[in-house]
């Protein structure tokens, strides 16, 4: 059809948004149509602000739970983007022509919806239906065959590097062409093109009823849609369409996420380099963006600590143009990517890709992120995460670098002022505050060099995933705070047992929101009186011990936590005893469940001891309890100096005789090296004891000890192995020093097929 004109673009084009411009200058019209979602006109005066750096992108996403969220990226170079700038520099009028987001959103429900009832009924999946998405990429697999290339380096060497706006128009229509021709839609993505085309043609009619005449429209549109949008005269009816509740928000958007290695689909898989080729444009030399790519691959690789020189710099730039002419380039024999990273490859990396492989991901991808002005979220939760990044000074922690924070939450006494003093440990509450939420902005770092009570280590790293989770945290509050805090009481309500609300009411002390902790507390508080397992009450008071303990560093009140911890507490102790009539697997748990209500106790002095150590020593004592367990109480006892050597080698004496199965003593041993073991090594009453008994075993039995006194000492140190040695030559009359030489000896050498042979052994357990 005459009248309109269309301009097909691929929607990162650095020479589609070029060229663009061009033609809109030729062609001076008093209408533009733009492919992006009709209700975004809103967002028009925001994009078009001085202060918005590109890359940003349009969020749209359904104000009710689950939150879908579809995107619309923009980078300097998107040809959208730069039509929009070209209106507004040029007073001309105009539109976003393609179904409204909530339409979107809709369809993108109902896909779900139906992809999860075909999945219940027979567990067809998207590619069974030959869907349009399979179809289109078996024409780009055919065209990878066909080029040689790959049609993103056959699509760079014949439009990216266009001499004038005619051969890209040109090329770009007939490329979407073919592209439409070779890849024909069917099944959803069928009937959701035909929607977008229908109202599409829509627009187009609408404009032209409104006065305008064709002539004067341009419709800015993929390539891919140009001949579908050719037929805008003719009439046809228009379906109705679905819509549900959304709304949009511009957010800040990164190159890694505008590349194909991030999964868009739309995107290209180098921004960066891509921006370069944008710039080679507006300086009008298409040689600038192989100079910069191979210069900046050179600075990068200096960066590094690196060698690479100008002369290394200048070869490759000759090898890159000479590798373009063989390959056939346009405008010139301009090189190509390709060309590029070959040549640095060649002359940078010596032959090795590996040698580049930073530089070049530095280079082609980008750690570039956009901006918005302030007060352009379009949600009140966004708009308080960056108050709070300014107002805590985090925000050089928005890159998408990941970079390490350290964080010291005593007060600072070198600064004036309550904000400046506390200013880490406010920082602490709001990272703890996302955490809740689930905004992967800031991970905890556990180390075992941070054992400082008020140090806390945090890897921090933005990501719009970053942006879009805090956006759907909207449904949860105005503000971070308030999001945390329902997020909370969400925890509490949902919770199954007494270990997640403790969880719970530690999360509100570490973000700071009594409230939440209060609320959290009294939910726990109910909980207790109910029944629990001795390893749930010992986790639980773990973690209400811990807020006791440092609560006054997070200026949070553990009073009310007291009565809690006390009624949990002397609970684990009564059931204790009881809960160590259990199998070895199970053993496991409940030691490290003793180990935990041991630090509670020591860490909490109104805690009444008596009863901790009488369960103790009631499990020591009894036999008809699990060995390894009686071990690891004897262990604890040891430890609190609570059992003497005499009380020891009795326990020795009776644990570890003829009389007991051997499987049972080795076991009870287990139990007893798990806890202070330089303790026991500096006791020779205990090696001595342990040698009788291996003596006393004949050739089944020791067999049958062999397993558990090989579990007791796998994660023994060299070193502790090394003085056991000692020990046992003390005791042997030996020297201790070639003993152990002599020992160490024979594990280095002992032969795999006599530890094998146990495997067959009938252990009886």
């Amino acid at each position: 059809m005459s009248g309109v004109q269309f301009f097909g673009i691929r929607h990162l084009s650095p020479a589609g948004a070029f060229y663009l411009e061009k033609f809109l200058d030729s062609a001076r019209p008093k209408l533009v149509l733009i492919e992006a979602p009709s209700d975004f006109a809103d967002t028009a005066d925001d994009i078009v602000r001085a202060e918005t750096k590109p890359p940003f992108a349009v969020l749209a996403y359904t104000n009710h739970a689950p939150v879908r969220t579809i995107l619309y990226p923009f980078a300097e170079y998107s040809p959208e983007y730069r039509a929009i700038l070209w209106c507004r520099e040029n007073k001309v009028e105009f539109r976003f022509m393609d179904l409204p987001s909530d339409v979107f959103l809709a369809l993108y429900e109902k896909r779900i919806a139906e992809e999860a009832a075909e999945s219940e009924n027979d567990g067809e999946d998207m590619l069974n239906e030959n869907s349009g998405e399979e179809r289109i990429l078996s024409v780009y697999d055919k065209l990878d065959e066909l080029s040689g290339e790959g049609h993103d380096t056959f699509w760079e060497r014949t439009l990216e590097h266009c001499a004038d706006f005619e051969s890209y128009n040109e090329g770009a229509n007939l490329f979407g062409a073919n592209i439409r021709e070779f890849s024909e839609k069917t099944g959803r993505d069928l009937e959701e093109t035909r929607l977008r085309e229908g109202h599409m043609r829509l627009c187009i009619r609408s404009a032209v009823g409104d006065g305008i005449v064709p002539e004067d429209i341009v419709v800015v549109t993929g390539a891919y849609h140009v001949e579908g949008l050719k037929t805008w005269e003719n009439e046809e009816n228009v379906p109705e369409l679905p819509h549900t509740d959304s709304l949009h928000t511009l957010m800040p958007y990164s190159y890694y996420r505008l590349s194909t290695r991030s999964g868009y689909g739309a995107g290209n898989r180098a921004p960066a380099y891509y921006e370069l080729i944008w710039e080679s444009y507006r300086r009008g030399d298409p040689r600038f963006t192989a100079n910069a790519y191979l210069s900046r691959i050179a600075e990068k690789q200096r960066e590094n600590g690196n060698a690479a020189s100008s002369a290394q710099i200048i070869e490759a730039v000759r090898l890159a143009n000479s590798l373009a002419e063989m390959r056939g380039g346009k405008l010139g024999n301009v090189p190509a990517l390709r060309d590029l990273r070959d040549a640095a490859e060649t002359c940078l990396g010596e032959g090795s890709f590996a040698a580049i492989s930073v530089a070049v991901a530095d280079t082609e991808i980008g750690t570039k992120i956009g901006a918005l002005p302030e007060g352009v979220s379009r949600t009140s939760i966004q708009d308080d995460f960056y108050r709070l990044l300014k107002d805590l000074k985090l925000e050089k922690y928005r890159s998408v670098t990941a970079q390490d924070l350290r964080l010291d939450l005593r007060e600072n006494l070198r600064v004036k002022g309550e904000k400046s003093a506390f200013l880490d440990l406010n920082r602490s509450f709001f990272l703890h505050k996302l955490r809740v939420l689930g905004i992967a902005f800031a991970e905890p770092r556990i180390s075992d060099q941070d054992n400082a009570t008020w140090s806390e280590s945090w890897v921090v790293c933005w990501t719009p995933e970053s942006e879009i989770q805090l956006v759907e945290s909207a449904l949860r509050g105005d503000t971070v705070e308030l999001a945390a805090s329902f997020a909370i009481k969400e925890n509490v309500e949902k919770s199954a047992n007494m270990s997640e609300v403790a969880e719970a009411v530690e999360d509100a002390f570490l973000c700071g929101m009594p409230t939440a902790a209060s609320y959290a507390v009294s939910a726990l508080q109910a909980m207790a009186v109910d029944a629990a397992s001795f390893e749930e009450l010992a986790k639980t008071a773990f973690r209400l011990s811990s807020i006791i303990t440092y609560g006054d560093i997070r200026k949070a009140d553990g009073a009310p936590l007291i009565p809690i911890l006390q009624q949990i507490y002397y609970r684990a102790c009564l059931i204790l005893p009881g809960s160590c009539v259990c199998d070895d697997n199970a053993s496991q748990s409940i030691s490290e469940a003793m180990n935990r209500l041991n630090s509670v106790e020591l860490a909490q002095e109104f805690l009444e001891m008596e009863s901790w150590l009488n369960a103790l020593k009631e499990i020591a004592r009894r036999d008809d309890l699990n060995t390894r367990l009686s071990g690891f109480a004897s262990a604890v006892l040891l430890e609190r100096n609570q059992m003497t050597n005499d009380e020891l080698k009795t326990e020795v004496s009776r644990r570890l005789s003829k009389g007991v199965p051997a499987d049972l003593g080795a076991g009870w041993f287990e139990g007893l090296t798990l806890k202070n073991r330089y303790g026991l090594i500096a006791r020779l009453s205990l090696w001595e004891s342990l040698d009788e008994y291996i003596r006393s075993l004949d050739d089944e039995e020791f067999k049958r000890a062999l397993v558990f006194l090989r579990r007791a000492f796998a994660d023994f140190s060299s070193g502790e192995k090394d003085s056991i040695a000692e020990n046992l030559g003390e005791i042997w009359g030996l020297n201790g020093a070639e003993v152990s030489e002599a020992v160490n000896a024979v594990l280095d050498t002992a032969s795999q097929e006599q530890i094998s042979a146990l495997d067959d052994f009938d252990f009886d357990i």
